[in-house]
């Protein structure tokens, strides 16, 4: 086997790599955020009295 049959193997395993990070840095940045946003209903809450 050669390194141009090798190529389109790692092509594929690195693009699925890729996706994956994608879909797991978008649900931690949405989770983040939602922490955030509990947070500053708190700080309202507790300015509130």
């Amino acid at each position: 086997m050669t390194a141009t049959t090798y190529y389109p193997k790692i092509k594929s395993i690195l693009t699925v790599l890729l996706l994956s990070s994608a879909l797991g840095a978008c649900a931690t940045i949405d989770g983040a955020g939602k922490d955030l946003e509990k947070a500053g209903e708190a700080i309202q809450n507790a300015a509130k009295g």
